[in-house]
């Protein structure tokens, strides 16, 4: 199941003496700073709120760092008056920097892979939806290791108040504790969703400028920039927001994948085990998974202790798919079949919250990543018990300790009261009088079960073959996954090799088969069984019909679509009609099939645009909303991507019409001159009147080559800056 090593078992005190610290900076956490406020947040509305009051107080920056960042999240359902602050989250950014000239946003989101993409927003930098003030900055992290994520979720205000636990900025995230079925604000892209409960942890001081800290290097680490502390006068601490607990020291906890040189932090592993072993009577957990082998082999080892602490353990009771459910979930139910083995003495309780009214196939989505140990721990964040979340993934946890003091104590249990009260359906001093009659957690839940409400223990657990057990592993890596062991730097490496000579190998391609093409007509036997002569004579009689203009206009519609190499099209024009009446039917059909291009862009779905545009795109695409005429111009000379794919980009970015089809018509001249050129000079190869002119096919060649290659530079500069 995995093995543990604890720090220590149980820190207890001698008589008198204050209790000694879990916390240990550089070992499982990278801080311990002073907030003079704080405040627990159970679920969205009450967070989303938070930040939205707190956010209209912001003078000079705020960071946000995201699993997932979504403009159309709806921070409240209040009434709006005429020119208040938007309730929607992307229009109220906008609002915060329109009013406040010195204020700049920062928003750090995980580049995710199209697998996670759902329900995400398509990314502004496409033009859809959302478009960001000139102060906003959207980036996305792609630093994470193979099959890992930026998963921490952190909002801080001028350096002086910050946010951190498990919701995101986002869609289906928002709801109250009552987790009401069908409550029709809990609606997103105008679907509803199931309920979802989650925690924050609002706090300021020292431990916010920590967290401050923390998003400045992350940011830098994805992006590049540097951004510097900030000062701002006043208070950004909400009014409504109540303080459960003042000048209390919090300790941050993290986990960071190794990057480059920098060694991997694995505090948030160590501070669980560490908790774990220390828990005098009860450990009360919620968490949205459980599947990390060690963090299981800790409790399975206190379970085994004669007087070992209570384990409550709250999950939800359905994945998320059938993907989850052949991994996460199979592994899930494997560690809690060990753990049910191993409780001897009864201890070990796992249940999932019941919400009555819910669709079948529907649960109470757990996300909470909590743990509280006795009345004197307490530890929230982003952190899942799962291996990703200990040692792959980007997180941050935050922990308070009671160290004797009663009203740190009376908040930690006051939040697990309230926390079993909103899955029980009842009132925190009910949950309080439970626990005192029954003397455990088991007992209370027991006693205030069976309404409507309420916690049901999870029976039933499918038993699964171990080769499933083993495949679904993959799922949760223990460890990142290097590139060089799925052999990725050696692909990459290959790929951007190929890449580099694609479009000097494709000319050199058409030149050498039209070369060979002229030379197997002219010099072999197959010049008596099919006359080059006949050829071009009845290309010249189906250039004679009335429709065959149209018809070849219209051919380059398709072509486009099909990906079929467009310049054999258009050497069959040049040879049918003429050089001079086949490029200018060749230039219609292009800049109709480019308009074309363009309108089925508009028409798309944007996460069918993505897939077709790929990461390469991601790059070209501020160039051409930035560049214009000039962009389209140069990327038709050298085509960055094929010729369909620019068109269906530029009309989901709403690139003005005009400027696609004039840097079309100027960006393909160069090359439907080299063709038409090329076709002339083919019919004359094929017929043999006359002499091919080599040199100018070479000078028309080299001309080509050496303008596409200065293009391409300047084309990468743009890109890069």
């Amino acid at each position: 199941m995995g093995s543990v090593l604890y720090l220590q078992k149980e820190p207890r005190a001698r008589t008198g003496s204050k209790p000694e610290s879990l916390l240990r900076p550089g070992y499982n956490c990278s801080a311990i700073a002073r907030a003079e406020r704080v405040a627990l947040l159970v679920d969205a509305e009450a967070y989303f709120r938070a930040f939205h009051d707190a956010a209209l107080k912001a003078q000079r920056s705020i960071y946000i760092l995201a699993w997932d960042f979504n403009s159309q999240t709806r921070l409240h359902f209040e009434e709006v008056p005429a020119g208040g602050p938007p309730a929607v989250l992307g229009d109220f950014l906008n609002f915060l920097v329109r009013r406040r000239r010195g204020l700049h946003i920062h928003v750090l989101n995980w580049d995710y892979p199209m697998v996670f993409g759902a329900d995400r927003e398509f990314p502004p930098l496409y033009g859809f939806g959302w478009s960001p003030e000139r102060r906003v900055h959207l980036r996305y992290d792609d630093t994470h290791p193979v099959a890992g994520c930026q998963h921490q979720k952190i909002a801080v205000i001028d350096d002086a108040m910050a946010f951190v636990g498990g919701i995101d900025l986002t869609v289906r995230r928002w709801d109250t504790p009552a987790h009401r079925a069908g409550d029709p604000r809990r609606t997103a892209y105008d679907k509803p969703y199931p309920p979802f409960h989650d925690l924050m942890v609002a706090l300021d001081g020292d431990a916010a400028r920590e967290l401050a800290g923390i998003a400045r290097e992350r940011w830098r680490a994805a992006t590049g920039g540097v951004l510097k502390p900030v000062t701002a006068a006043g208070d950004a601490w909400p009014e409504h927001l109540a303080p459960h607990l003042r000048r209390v020291e919090v300790g941050i906890s993290r986990t960071m994948p190794p990057h480059g040189e920098v060694p991997a932090l694995r505090e948030i592993e160590k501070l669980y085990l560490d908790v774990i072993a220390s828990a005098q009577h009860t450990l009360y957990i919620e968490n949205q998974y459980f599947t990390a082998p060690r963090i299981a082999a800790a409790l399975e080892k206190r379970l085994g202790e004669r007087d070992g602490p209570e384990i409550v353990l709250v999950l939800r009771l359905l994945s998320h798919g059938w993907l989850e459910e052949h991994t996460m979930h199979v592994l899930r139910t494997r560690l809690l079949q060990r753990l049910l083995a191993a409780d001897r003495f009864g201890r070990f309780h796992v249940y999932y919250p019941h919400v009555p009214g819910l669709a079948e196939g529907c649960c109470l989505d757990v996300h909470s990543k909590l743990m509280i140990a006795d009345e004197r721990f307490l530890r929230i964040g982003s952190a899942n018990l799962c291996n990703r979340s200990m040692a792959l993934d980007s997180e941050c946890d935050v922990a308070i300790e009671s160290r004797g003091r009663p009203e740190v104590s009376e908040a930690i249990v006051a939040l697990r009261e309230r926390l079993l009260g909103e899955h029980l359906g009842a009132e925190p001093a009910a949950v309080r009088a439970a626990v005192a009659r029954a003397g455990t957690l088991h007992g209370a839940i027991e006693a205030l079960g069976g309404g409507e409400r309420t916690l049901k223990p999870f029976e039933d657990l499918k038993e699964w073959p171990e080769a499933i057990v083993e495949l679904a592993a993959v799922a949760d890596p223990e460890e990142p996954i290097a590139p060089d062991i799925l052999g990725l730097e050696r692909e990459i490496q290959r790929e951007e090799q190929q890449q580099e000579g694609i479009h000097w190998k494709k000319l050199a391609g058409v030149v050498a088969a039209l070369a060979a093409l002229a030379a197997l007509w002219r010099f072999t036997p197959l010049a008596g069984a099919v006359s080059p002569q006949h050829i071009v004579d009845w290309a010249h009689r189906w250039g004679a019909s009335w429709w065959a203009p149209l018809a070849a206009i219209a051919a380059y519609t398709p072509v486009a679509f099909t990906l079929f190499p467009r310049p054999l099209l258009t050497l069959f024009l040049v040879v049918a009609f003429g050089p001079w009446l086949g490029g200018l039917y060749a230039y219609a059909g292009i800049l109709a099939a480019a308009a074309a291009t363009y309108y089925a862009g508009r028409k798309m779905r944007r996460d069918s645009v993505r897939r077709i545009a790929g990461a390469k795109l991601d790059r070209i695409v501020p160039v051409l909303k930035k560049h214009g005429i000039v962009a389209m111009t140069l990327l038709r000379v050298v085509p960055l991507a094929p010729f369909a794919v620019l068109g269906i980009v530029a009309g989901a970015v709403r690139l003005r019409l005009r400027d696609l089809l004039a840097g079309t018509a100027l960006g393909m001249l160069p090359g439907l001159a080299a063709t038409m050129l090329f076709g002339d000079q083919l019919e004359t190869a094929l017929t043999g009147h006359g002499e091919v002119n080599w040199w100018l096919v070479s000078g028309a060649a080299a001309a080509l080559v050496g303008g596409a290659f200065a293009v391409k530079r300047w084309f990468g500069r743009r890109m890069a800056a």
